[in-house]
C-alpha cells in the first residue's frame, strides 16, 4: 500500500504514532519501579495477570475468532514462553543492573536477530543497507555499554554487574526476536494476531506465576499506591491500549513506516533515565546515541524499500 504525505500528516497516522512510541518509551523506566523491593518475577506476574483478561477483551471487541486449532494453540505455547516469560524476566531482571534507556536502547537492535533467524528459518533474504546500517547501530550501542561499564564497573543501577545486566538484556533480546519469527510462519499468520497473543500471553501467564514461587517464594504485596499503578500502566496502557494503536498504525502506513517509532521510544526512554535516573551523557555517549540512530535509520530504509519491492511484485503478479 503506498502511502502519500497527506496519509502520513493525518490525525490517525501521527496521533497513534507518538502515542504509541511515547508510551513504550516510557515503561521502561516505569519497569525500575517494580524491580525496587519486590522479585522481578512477580512483578512480571502481575503485570500480565492484569493484561492477559484486558487482551482477551480487545480480541473479542474486535471480533475476532478466540477459538484456536491445536498446532495454533501450540505455536501460543511457545509464543508466551518466550515472548511473555522469558523476554520480560530477563529484562526486568536486567535493569537490576542496567540503566533502563540503555536497555532499551539495546532492545532497538532486536530488528537484527529478527532479520538473521527469518534468514534462517524462513529463507528471508537481508538487505545490503540493512547489514550496514545495523552494524553502525550495534558500534553506536557498544559505545553506549561501554561508557555505562565504566561508570559502574562493580555495582549497577540498583546493585550488581553491569555485564550480568548486558547479558540478560541479549538473552531478552533473542527471546523475543524467537518469539516473533516463530509467529511468522504460515500458522501464525492464519489466526488473528490479537487472538494468538492473548493466548501466548495466558500460557506465558502461567508460566511467570510457576517461576516465581520456584525462583522468590510467596507472593509479596506491596503496600505502595505507585507499585500498583506502575502494574496497571505496564498492564493495561503499555501491553493493552498500544497494541491495537500499533497495528491499526501498521494498517494505515505500513510496517516500514511503524517501525520508526522505535527511534521515539529510544529517545523518551534515554530523556527519562536522564531525568530520573541521573544518566550522565559524555562525548562518547553521544557519538553513541547518534551512530544507534543513524544505522537504524539506515537499517529501516533498507527493509522498508524491500517491502515496497515485495509488494510491487505481487501486484505486478495479480
Amino acid at each position: 500500500m503506498s502511502v502519500n504525505t497527506t496519509d502520513m500528516l493525518s490525525w490517525r497516522v501521527i496521533l497513534p504514532f507518538v502515542l504509541t512510541g511515547t508510551i513504550w518509551g516510557s515503561t521502561w523506566f516505569v519497569i525500575t519501579g517494580q524491580i525496587d523491593g519486590v522479585p522481578a518475577a512477580w512483578s512480571v506476574f502481575y503485570r500480565f495477570a492484569l493484561a492477559t483478561p484486558a487482551l482477551f477483551c480487545v480480541a473479542f471487541l474486535m471480533k475476532r475468532r478466540l477459538r484456536l486449532t491445536g498446532p495454533e494453540q501450540r505455536l501460543a505455547v511457545l509464543v508466551g514462553l518466550f515472548q511473555f516469560s522469558g523476554n520480560f524476566l530477563f529484562v526486568y531482571h536486567a535493569e537490576l543492573y542496567v540503566t533502563s534507556g540503555i536497555v532499551a536502547m539495546m532492545f532497538a537492535l532486536l530488528m537484527v536477530p529478527n532479520a538473521l533467524f527469518a534468514r534462517l528459518f524462513l529463507g528471508e533474504t537481508v538487505q545490503g543497507g540493512f547489514i550496514v546500517g545495523s552494524a553502525v547501530a550495534i558500534v553506536g550501542v557498544s559505545f553506549l555499554l561501554i561508557h555505562e561499564w565504566r561508570a559502574n564497573p562493580d555495582a549497577g543501577v540498583v546493585g550488581g554487574n553491569v555485564l550480568l545486566g548486558i547479558a540478560l538484556a541479549m538473552l531478552g533480546i533473542l527471546a523475543a526476536s524467537v518469539a516473533n519469527v516463530i509467529q511468522a510462519n504460515p500458522t501464525g499468520r492464519a489466526v488473528p494476531m490479537v487472538s494468538l497473543l492473548a493466548w501466548a500471553m495466558l500460557y506465558g501467564t502461567s508460566f511467570d506465576l510457576f517461576y516465581a514461587f520456584a525462583t522468590a517464594g510467596p507472593p509479596p504485596f506491596p503496600m505502595k499506591p505507585t507499585y500498583w499503578a506502575g502494574i496497571a500502566y505496564l498492564a493495561l496502557i503499555g501491553s493493552v491500549v498500544t497494541f491495537p494503536l500499533h497495528y491499526n498504525l501498521v494498517r494505515e502506513i505500513g510496517a516500514g513506516r511503524t517501525a520508526y517509532n522505535s527511534i521515539l521510544t529510544i529517545a523518551v526512554a534515554m530523556g527519562l533515565s536522564t531525568v530520573f535516573e541521573d544518566y550522565r551523557w559524555t562525548g562518547l555517549t553521544m557519538l553513541g546515541m547518534v551512530l544507534a540512530v543513524l544505522g537504524m535509520v539506515i537499517a529501516l530504509r533498507a527493509r522498508r524499500q524491500k517491502a515496497i519491492q515485495v509488494e510491487e511484485s505481487a501486484r505486478l503478479r495479480r
